[in-house]
């Protein structure tokens, strides 16, 4: 069955080999992939959010857990991209973008160099940036900052109250607040988690 995906505006298309590595054979549309994707992703979070993960600031766990939430979905799951994207990084700066976001998060935590949702807010924002992988970036980034925050007693983020998946109001302010992001101007962003 031919995979007929129909992105929403500023979504990162998949080439032809990594769609390929699509698992379920009966998927053919976007929205059976994005249905299919979301109970993939609803057993990792179950996983993530039920105990406290003391590498969470740690590439392996960044792949882990990606790995967790499309497994079932993708053949590269967790794996790093290998090719250019619409966004994010050289494939070969991954890995060492990665690395280095990790370190300075522990440490602006350690000193608390920001407030928390500050803090919070910045590290999804450069994670979508390096965008590690071919897929699920925004989706692993909330994720991620959600047990960012749960780990140091904050309540997770409402992200927009809203789909971010599909096309519509809700998904547009939150790119317009990453925009805004890209240019240090991280107030948009800020207001759009916990609106």
């Amino acid at each position: 069955m031919a995979l007929n995906l129909d992105y929403a505006p500023d979504a990162t298309p998949l080439d032809p080999d990594e769609a390929a590595g699509l698992i379920p054979s009966h998927i053919a549309t976007q929205a059976q992939l994005n249905e299919w994707e979301m109970a993939n992703i609803l057993q990792a979070e179950q996983w993530a959010f039920s105990r406290t993960h003391k590498n969470l600031l740690e590439t392996g766990f960044v792949r882990q857990l990606h790995k967790r939430m499309f497994s079932k979905t993708w053949r590269w799951a967790g794996s790093y991209r290998t090719t250019e994207k619409n966004i994010g990084l050289d494939p070969r700066c991954i890995q060492p973008a990665l690395h280095d976001l990790c370190a300075d998060v522990n440490t602006q935590l350690a000193y608390r160099s920001y407030p928390l949702d500050e803090i919070a807010a910045r590290f999804s924002h450069r994670l979508v940036a390096i965008h590690p992988f071919a897929n699920g970036n925004g989706r692993l980034s909330r994720t991620m900052t959600d047990l960012l925050l749960m780990q140091n007693h904050a309540p997770r983020f409402s992200w927009g109250a809203g789909n971010l998946v599909v096309e519509g109001d809700i998904r547009r302010r939150y790119i317009d607040a990453l925009r805004a992001a890209d240019d240090k101007d991280y107030a948009p962003l800020l207001a759009f988690v916990r609106s």
